[in-house]
C-alpha cells in the first residue's frame, strides 16, 4: 500500500532513470492528456511531496501523479529490465521513454495531470509538513494536529493537511506505539506525548524509505515477515506485545470504510 515512504522510494528510482535525459516518447492514457506529447523534452527531476509524485520536464511543465491505494510506477532500463509486471496493459496510465532506453510505466494512477511547474503550489499547497521533505517542521505538524482536539487520532494522522505522508498502515502502527485507541481524541494526548508520536512517525518513514519491505517492529527479526508490523493487517492474530487478538474496525465518513487495526489490551480508550 503506497504511503510516504513508498512514494519517496519511487521518486528516487524515477529520478535515477529519467533525470537529465531526453524523453523520446510519452504516452498518456487518460482522456485529458491523450494528445499530449512531451517527446524531445529533458526530464529535470522526480520529487516526492507527501503521497504525491512530481516529474518536472523542460519547458516549465510537471507531470503530477498520486498512487492512491493501488497505483505504481514500474522502472526498466536495458541493463535492468522490470522485475514483475505492474499489471495488465489496460491498467497503464502513462509511459515515459528516454533516449537511452529507460522506461517508466505508471499503472492504476487515480490522479494523473500536467501542471505548470510554477503552479504546483496551487495543487499541493494544502498539504501539511512533509514527513520526508526538506521542509519538515515538527512544531507546525503538532500545531495542526492539536488544532482540532476532539478529532480521533487516527483521522487526524491521515489528514494530509496536518502532516503529509501517513496512510492506513502507519496510522494504525502509530496509534499502537502511542498506546492509545485509534479513536482517542487528539486533545487527550499531552503535548510531550503528541510530540513523541510525531517524532516516531518521521523516524518510521525515514527508516523504511530505502526499501519496499516496510516494518515498524525494529526490535524483531527481519527474517520473520509476520512480525514486521505491530497490528496492521493482523486481524485475529495475537498481539506481539501481549498476545491478545488484534481487532479491526472502520472509520471516516460513511462509505469510506478506512480500516483501523488495534490491540484492545495495549490500546485503551474509546471504541467505535
Amino acid at each position: 500500500m503506497p504511503e510516504g515512504d513508498t512514494v519517496w522510494y519511487t521518486a528516487r528510482r524515477l529520478h535515477d532513470v529519467l533525470a537529465g535525459r531526453a524523453l523520446t516518447r510519452t504516452d498518456f492514457r487518460v482522456p485529458r492528456l491523450a494528445t499530449t506529447d512531451l517527446g524531445g523534452r529533458r526530464t529535470l527531476d522526480a520529487t516526492p511531496r507527501g503521497k504525491h509524485l512530481l516529474i518536472r520536464v523542460e519547458g516549465g511543465l510537471t507531470i503530477h501523479s498520486h498512487l492512491g491505494m493501488e497505483g505504481a510506477w514500474r522502472i526498466a532500463t536495458p541493463q535492468r529490465p522490470a522485475r514483475g509486471g505492474g499489471g495488465p496493459s489496460h491498467q497503464i496510465r502513462a509511459v515515459l521513454v528516454t533516449a537511452d532506453g529507460g522506461t517508466a510505466t505508471g499503472y492504476r494512477l487515480p490522479l494523473l495531470e500536467l501542471l505548470r511547474t510554477d503552479e504546483e503550489s496551487a495543487a499541493l499547497g494544502h498539504l501539511g509538513p512533509d514527513l520526508l521533505g526538506p521542509d519538515w517542521d515538527a512544531d507546525e505538524a503538532a500545531r495542526r494536529l492539536a488544532a482540532d482536539p476532539s478529532r480521533p487520532l487516527v483521522e487526524a494522522l491521515l489528514d494530509q493537511r496536518n502532516l503529509a505522508g501517513i496512510g492506513n498502515v502507519y496510522a494504525a502502527e502509530l496509534c499502537f506505539l502511542a498506546g492509545v485507541s485509534p479513536w482517542t481524541p487528539v486533545g487527550e494526548l499531552p503535548t510531550p506525548r503528541l510530540e513523541k508520536l510525531i517524532a516516531a512517525a518521521r523516524n518510521l518513514l525515514d527508516a523504511n524509505k530505502e526499501s519496499l519491505e516496510r516494518r515498524t517492529t525494529q526490535a524483531l527479526s527481519r527474517r520473520d515477515r509476520d512480525r514486521a508490523l505491530w497490528v496492521y493487517g493482523r486481524l485475529n492474530r495475537p498481539c506481539h506485545r501481549c498476545g491478545t487478538a488484534v481487532r479491526k474496525s472502520v472509520h471516516g465518513p460513511p462509505g469510506s470504510d478506512r480500516p483501523a487495526y488495534y490491540c484492545p489490551r495495549c490500546q485503551p480508550g474509546p471504541r467505535p
